[in-house]
């Protein structure tokens, strides 16, 4: 299984519709197409040999790679070295815009800097999570792949006077192969795009430059609206370019990854899809979002949220009236299945499409939901009267069914619990409520609302507390701790400095934090219906910064921040979570981490201010 890259030697590009994964030695091993949870066209990081692949690699005996952005961009460069020359890979997608397409564009530039070069390479798609057969048709000017739902043209990119330096040529299993020799100056490419709307043609040179200057433009223009400028910058502001590159542009919905099936334990079973919208990450993407000043993206994401309540209000299907997660379009089709003709990342199976957690009673969504609507309703984004009718809806729900048992936050499968984040949550939805039909003059059944919001927080002060432990637990009868409620302080439910608080932020560090990075909590003390470990995980590590930043351990807080930036990979990118050897592990790269990490950043940011530490 040493054949497989490890997760985080990966690269992200994408389109704001759909995205890909590119390795270090410029192989794009996950590719899926027409949207981000359509199936793979390429899918080689989770079967080496049935997954299918886009390579590119020179021809020599050794080299050594070296990758970055181009600054400020989602532009990558895979650049090789060999003794006889060196050489890049410059690859990007076009944006798209608002408008859901089939049609997607991969570019990738072949350039030789110094010396000479030759490069060789295989495209072998395997559609349909390599269900589906395809067929290859070659031209003068490139190749075309077709199957039975999609179809893939290769474009070449040259003047048609050019001498002809690339040749393409048939592979094993309709797959093409190439090659393309190139010395100091030169520089060729392909253009591989989905749902052609004509057979491959060349691509000229100054058509493939401007679409490399428009996205470097677009990438450049959108980041400059950060109003971050922090002493994390660069951390926050590739963290930042993540976020976009996950975000489904046609309806502003965020995926929680680009990827599916990638393992929390290597040979386990906690391998996840990822590829959907939680309500859970409107929270964390509102706060974010607006904290660095892209109003739009966070004004799009809450219409989508908006969509959900009004689409749902009035209806319950055993989990609530609404679902934890849906499709980038708000469909809410996500049946879990398996794909056994696939080995799994390094041999972890099964390797599951779709998500069999959608329809879990996780209470603690409403809270997250009501929070990032109120949050946008202070920043001037207001809900019409169907929204707040819908809203009302939602709560006089949850008024009767928020003390009961659930799955909790972290979508265990071990039965449902009285999780103490779900109460505070249910708590934080109640009084965000209470605000806003306050702030608006809008009809509420105030009394109501405000007798479930008291009745909780006396719950949670009388069952979430263990006085031996002295810290608030994961749920009700039982002292396991749980670092979800170190957001306890940053939804208000308590104030940094009480001394519950403290003893409790104490009991984490004790227990669930180790050199600085977090777990979730201790699967072995509170099973959860799987089997295995799993690593830190970075969300939850990124969460103590903010909770040690509030609590006024700056000192302690910054050093655990700077520790878990060490943990990124090449580029800044993070996935779920870090083993032992500090590999990375789970679905790459992971919004939720990015947001909790730009949190972080901004949390820390003002309390070093406040304190009068405002230099880097």
């Amino acid at each position: 299984m040493e054949d497989y890259p490890l997760i985080e030697d990966h690269g992200l590009i994408g389109d704001l519709q759909t995205a890909a994964l590119v390795t270090t030695d410029a192989t794009i091993d996950w590719f899926c197409c027409p949207r981000f949870d359509s199936p793979s066209v390429f899918g080689s990081l989770l079967d080496r040999r049935k997954g299918g692949h886009f390579t590119v690699r020179p021809v020599a005996d050794t080299y050594t790679t070296k990758q970055l952005y181009h600054p400020d961009t989602a532009v990558l460069v895979t650049r090789f070295m060999t003794e006889a020359g060196a050489g890049e890979v410059v690859d990007f997608m076009p944006v798209t815009g608002t408008t859901a397409t089939d049609r997607h564009r991969l570019v990738r530039l072949l350039r030789c800097v110094r010396g000479g070069m030759t490069f060789e390479g295989e495209i072998a798609p395997r559609f349909d999570y390599g269900r589906k057969p395809h067929e290859l048709h070659i031209s003068e000017h490139g190749a075309l792949f077709t199957s039975e739902d999609l179809d893939l043209a290769v474009h070449s990119v040259r003047e048609p006077q050019d001498e002809r330096l690339m040749s393409i040529l048939p592979g094993d299993n309709d797959d093409l192969r190439f090659s393309l020799s190139l010395r100091a100056g030169e520089q060729r490419g392909l253009v591989m795009e989905s749902a052609p709307d004509g057979p491959p043609h060349e691509v000229r040179p100054e058509e493939f430059e401007r679409l490399f200057h428009e996205t470097v433009r677009f990438w450049r223009s959108w980041l400059g609206q950060s109003t971050y400028s922090g002493r994390w910058r660069e951390a926050v502001e590739r963290s930042a370019v993540t976020l976009k590159l996950m975000t489904y542009a046609p309806t502003g919905a965020l995926v929680a990854a680009p990827t599916a099936g990638l393992p929390e334990q290597l040979g386990g079973e906690r391998n996840w899809d990822y590829r959907f919208t939680w309500i859970r990450d409107a929270s964390f993407s509102v706060y974010a979002l607006l904290g660095l000043g892209f109003k739009e993206e966070a004004s799009a994401f809450i219409n989508w949220l908006h969509d959900r309540v009004k689409q749902e209000a009035g209806q319950d299907n055993g989990s609530g009236p609404l679902n934890i997660m849906y499709r980038v379009d708000g469909s809410a089709d996500l049946v879990e299945e398996t794909l056994g003709h696939w080995e799994g990342y390094r041999g972890s199976a099964p390797v599951r499409i779709g998500n069999g957690a959608a329809t879990q009673l996780q209470l603690d969504i409403y809270g997250e939901a009501l929070d990032s609507i109120y949050f946008a309703h202070e920043h001037g984004m207001h809900l019409d009267h169907g929204g707040w009718k819908a809203l009302h809806t939602l709560l006089d729900w949850l008024v009767d069914h928020w003390d009961q048992p659930g799955e909790g936050l972290w979508e265990t499968r071990g039965g449902r619990k009285d999780f103490t984040y779900g109460r505070v949550m249910s708590w934080v939805a109640f009084d965000r409520a209470l605000r806003i039909a306050y702030d608006d003059g809008r009809p509420a059944a105030g009394g109501r609302w405000v007798d479930a919001r008291d009745e909780i927080y006396a719950q949670v002060y009388d069952r979430g507390w263990d006085p031996g432990k002295q810290a608030f637990v994961q749920h009700y009868g039982d002292d396991v701790l749980d670092s979800s409620l170190l957001r306890m302080p940053t939804v208000g439910f308590i104030t940094p400095d009480d001394p519950m608080w403290k003893s409790s932020l104490d009991a984490m560090e004790r227990e669930l934090v180790s050199d600085s990075l977090v777990y979730r909590y201790n699967p072995e003390a509170s099973p959860d219906g799987l089997r295995g470990s799993e690593g830190t995980f970075s969300l939850c590590t990124f969460m103590y910064v903010d909770a040690l930043a509030r609590a006024g351990r700056t000192d302690m807080a910054r050093l655990v921040l700077e520790k878990m930036l060490t943990y990124a990979n090449h580029l800044g990118l993070y996935s779920e979570e870090i083993d032992l050897t500090g590999r990375q592990l789970g679905n790459f790269p992971q919004a939720f981490t990015h947001l909790a990490l730009i949190d972080a950043a901004i949390t820390l940011d003002a309390m070093l201010q406040d304190t009068g530490r405002a230099g880097p």
